[in-house]
């Protein structure tokens, strides 16, 4: 049994080096433990593993590993080294090993990875400086310093490390048990007021500070602030960061002047139309609400909100431009009826944050009627019927994401129910996948179409289109929540993804979306019904019932 010792938690460089010398030596994982500095020498614990082989071969992983690898390295998983050991050693005769999504070291990689990009985002948006006032050098109100930190059984000298309250004094670099990731270098600045500095309080739940501070640096790259966690802190002095021992909650001010200011400024943007329990507790858990000083107030304004909504509708609204959505081409007697704007404000309103999620029908409902009543609709929707959603299950095993409605589907208010759709449903039968373990929807939800006398010519979608209606489609992806989606054509690839991305050469692969959801593109239907040769027509058929198949046995392996 050998040993391997870390200079910290999130020391993906110290892993990697390691890493290659086992995989050389043919040591497997097993035969390892991995401990990082600081942790206790366990009690059958063994020496350095030996040198590799002058001649073994550098170890070869695909493309997309190291960065899983970063971000596994950060997770606080305590086997997180250990599992990353074991995929590199995999690798090496298992070349494919990280498309198979249902592997059981993959899958759990991959839940870390997201875990780690969600507990980032939550810091770039909930983490709040507060200004502390600075006299002759030093804060006007001093911060204790942490206490010690004790390593129980740790063989190594101690470290004399400075403590926070000298670093919120002069911002100097810091002793640290590692040396920090590089950062990128901070745009040129104008010096900040040499009378104050700004401190934040967080409470991460994964090793993600050292790889953070480099955003902050761009962010805030005039001020002097620090951060402190309880396990690591960091200090930008205008030229770099330095980073120290973790601090207490105690050690960060409480408020600041700014406070009030910053409270009436969010309270005046709150718009009680539009407030959306369920969403803000998606996007802001109440873990997060001690750090933010305008969370204090949600309460109120959420208890206000029925009140100020009233008096609103009592008011009257300015009316939206008529083109928003002019119907066309059905006589008024065929029309679907649109949904009236409720006036019962204290029957729908919610009380708070604790009320419960919308339900699968009513969620589907509120996205049309959130549609329904922007009044900042491309122009060309002015042309349209009726915007067309999505029909389906919740949960379903796949789900299908087209680019825009057709001709047939605008009229009659229901999606994949054109020649393309028809010719998916037949392919998607062969490919024994039943009707009822797919959602299908669309990126866009109007009918972009240009008139040339009775026919209507279809027009794609360009990227301001795609962008417009891409929350849509997130939200709904959000609460159908399929094991897997399947974005048929570019326009449904850029919408998923969020850039432009070739289906050609993607087609058939496992992807991953920026919130970590997994998706698998193909070609649109609507693409073999233009093949002009029967004998390619028939060919590119089969090989899109392969596809849905493929998805179809992809999404049943996923967890």
């Amino acid at each position: 049994m050998y040993s391997l010792r870390l200079a910290a938690p999130d020391d993906f460089d110290g892993w990697r080096e390691a890493a290659r010398g086992l995989v050389m030596a043919g040591i497997p994982p097993e035969e390892v433990d991995w401990l990082v500095e600081g942790d206790p020498v366990p009690l059958f614990g063994g020496g350095a593993p030996p040198a590799p082989p002058v001649d073994a071969p550098q170890p070869r992983v695909p493309r997309d590993f190291p960065e899983l690898a970063r971000l596994v390295c950060r997770h606080r998983d305590p086997a997180r080294f250990a599992l990353l050991h074991g995929l590199l050693h995999r690798l090496q005769r298992e070349r494919g090993l990280l498309e198979d999504a249902a592997d059981p070291a993959v899958a759990r990689a991959n839940a870390m990875a997201r875990a780690v990009r969600r507990d980032a985002h939550k810091m770039h948006a909930f983490l709040r400086f507060r200004e502390v006032r600075v006299e002759d050098g030093a804060p006007a109100a001093p911060l204790p310093p942490p206490p010690p930190v004790a390593v129980p059984n740790d063989p190594a000298p101690a470290r004399n490390a400075r403590s926070v309250a000298l670093a919120l004094r002069d911002l100097g670099r810091l002793e640290d048990s590692g040396e920090p990731e590089p950062l990128p270098e901070a745009p040129p600045a104008i010096a900040p007021a040499p009378d104050s500095r700004f401190v934040a309080w967080f409470e991460p739940e994964h090793h993600i500070l050292r790889a953070e501070a480099g955003f902050f640096v761009r962010r805030f790259a005039m001020l002097r602030w620090s951060i402190l966690t309880p396990e690591l802190s960091a200090h930008w002095d205008g030229q770099e960061v330095a980073f120290g021992p973790g601090a207490r909650r105690a050690d960060a001010p409480a408020e600041d002047a700014a406070e009030g200011l910053w409270r009436a400024y969010f309270a005046s943007i709150f718009n009680p139309a539009r407030l959306k329990p369920d969403a803000m507790r998606a996007e802001m858990p109440k873990k997060y609400w001690r750090n933010l000083p305008e969370a204090q107030d949600i309460p109120r304004l959420m208890a206000e909100a029925p009140k100020r909504v009233a008096e609103m509708v009592a008011r009257g609204a300015t009316p939206p431009a008529e083109r928003r959505q002019r119907t066309v081409h059905l006589p008024a007697h065929l029309r679907a009826p649109q949904p009236e704007a409720s006036t019962g404000v204290d029957a729908v309103m919610p009380a708070d944050l604790l009320t419960e999620t919308l339900d699968f029908p009513e969620a589907q409902a509120a996205l049309r009627r959130d549609l329904l009543a922007r009044n900042d609709l491309p122009p060309w929707v002015a042309n349209a019927t009726q915007p067309v959603m999505g029909e389906g299950p919740q949960h379903p095993l796949l789900m299908f994401i087209g680019e825009q409605p057709g001709d047939e589907e605008d009229l009659k208010g229901q999606p994949f129910v054109g020649p393309a759709g028809r010719l998916w449903n037949k392919a998607l039968e062969e490919a024994g996948v039943s009707r009822t373990e797919a959602y299908v929807t669309n990126a866009v939800k109007h009918f972009k179409f240009t008139p040339t006398g009775k026919r209507r010519l279809h027009q794609s979608p360009d990227a301001g289109d795609i962008t417009f209606y891409r929350p849509f489609l997130l939200r709904e992806i959000g609460f159908v929540q399929p094991r897997l989606i399947v974005t048929l054509g570019a326009t449904a690839l850029r919408a998923v993804s969020g850039r432009a991305m070739p289906v050609t050469k993607l087609r058939g692969s496992l992807l991953r979306d920026p919130e970590g959801r997994p998706f698998y593109p193909t070609v649109h239907p609507s693409y073999l019904l233009r093949l002009p040769d029967p004998a390619s027509k028939a060919r590119e058929y089969d090989r899109f019932v392969e596809d849905l198949g493929q998805a179809a046995a992809t999404a049943r392996g996923l967890s």
